[in-house]
């Protein structure tokens, strides 16, 4: 699918002023097909999974790079012995935008990778499809809603619509399938081949066979609050061995937790961070979410949503100007906000993700408590659902489709 990427400006201006470029994120998200395309006719490109190619890496890194003058270096995670030499050659020849890496593990959780390349690298995330690149929307949310802008839906989705792009996920092979079948089949099929093929080259891993297990167990656990205690018991696994192997899946981007609140002004908060999978259509062929399931049982679709708005922010995130820090709160009588974000300012912008077509003041509960707690700081309190209007309950609260995520004007 030759879609157009937001990420393309950042990485054309980050090459005219950093000596090295990492694009990264996981596994078929498009970043060969976007490095190729950014590389041209001027650059080298080599690919690490071909055999003969990594093998020559790992063998003589400082040879491998040594007549390069601008390279393309493909899945660098495979041969980490590289970085050093890359880091020398930077070092005696500072130009700009010399090498484009690209990594589906994330580098920068080793601390050798970080400090060889810091202050030499601009680290650019490129995940799965957003709906904003699907839908050649320019996907504005996070930006607006910070300025206290009210969120337009442009045109609502229809509740097939929505379902479908849930259950589909971003990975381009992914939305190529024409049927949720072939769609459920290859998001298996790459969760086999990623625990098969990847996670060797970034970890020693005794248990190989128990990776599977562990990830789908973890997709049952998807939305909620982190319990590796529960997760190993039902496993067989000592406690120690499920959190590291749940760090192995975070680093080759296929989740990530998402910490508690740390905010002033609400007591009693729970501090049990809160693990996410990173995108929707892998979560639900996981859980054996499909179309068949949900029309027999809706249940299950709200956490697949709450996975889906959750990667659509970070998407967003991920493009702007500003940082942004995510995290949840929920406190002992369980008032919770699903998605908590500040931003540079300390600005603050709860968001509660409901997969129903009908808002009550109740479901305001959480949002309200962290208006107060936030004071002047408090930008805007949203529930998305599965509606088509924006409606007004309250200063700065605001119930309004899932569909403004992207569809903002």
């Amino acid at each position: 699918m030759m879609l157009s990427r937001h990420q393309e400006g950042r990485i054309r201006l980050a090459l005219q002023d950093t000596r090295v470029v990492l694009l990264a994120g996981p596994r078929q998200a498009g970043k060969t097909t976007l490095a190729k395309k950014m590389a041209g006719r001027n650059r080298q490109f080599r690919t690490l999974d071909n055999p003969t190619v990594l093998a020559a890496a790992q063998t003589d890194p400082v040879g491998f790079i040594q007549d390069a003058d601008c390279m393309v270096i493909d899945e660098v995670q495979r041969a980490p012995g590289l970085l050093l030499a890359i880091k020398q050659s930077v070092d005696e020849d500072p130009r700009p935008g010399r090498f484009l890496l690209t990594g589906s593990a994330n580098l920068m959780m080793l601390p050798k990778v970080a400090d060889s390349l810091a202050g030499r690298m601009t680290v650019l995330d490129l995940l799965p499809f957003s709906a904003a690149e699907l839908t050649r929307e320019p996907g504005r949310f996070l930006t607006q809603v910070f300025k206290g802008a009210l969120p337009k839906a442009v045109d609502s989705l229809g509740r097939n619509d929505l379902q479908e792009l849930v259950l589909t996920g971003g990975y381009p092979e992914a939305c190529a399938k024409t049927t949720w079948q072939r769609r459920q089949a290859w998001h298996f099929e790459y969760a086999k081949a990623t625990v098969d093929r990847d996670v060797r080259d970034i970890a020693q891993v005794d248990k190989l066979r128990e990776l599977p297990r562990l990830l789908r167990a973890l997709a049952h656990h998807s939305g909620q609050l982190i319990n590796h205690s529960k997760v190993s018991a039902s496993l067989g696994l000592t406690n120690v061995t499920a959190q590291r192997y749940t760090g192995i899946f975070e680093q080759l981007y296929l989740l990530r937790p998402l910490p508690a609140w740390g905010g002033g002004g609400l007591a009693r908060l729970t501090r049990t961070p809160k693990l996410h999978f990173l995108d929707s259509g892998l979560l639900a062929a996981l859980r054996g979410v499909t179309p068949v399931t949900l029309a027999e049982n809706r249940t299950e679709f709200g956490a697949v949503l709450e996975t889906f708005v959750f990667s659509e922010l970070l998407k967003q995130a991920s493009l702007a100007e500003s940082r942004f820090e995510f995290s949840h709160f929920r406190d002992k009588e369980q008032h919770e906000v699903d998605i908590v974000i500040e931003d540079d300012s300390l600005g603050v912008v709860g968001i509660e993700v409901k997969a129903a077509s009908t808002v009550t003041s109740k479901d305001f509960s959480g949002l309200r408590l962290l208006a107060e707690a936030t004071g002047k700081r408090f930008r805007s309190g949203l529930v998305l659902y599965d509606g088509k209007d924006t409606l007004p309950f309250g200063p700065r609260l605001w119930a309004a489709p899932i569909s403004s995520l992207w569809q903002t004007s």
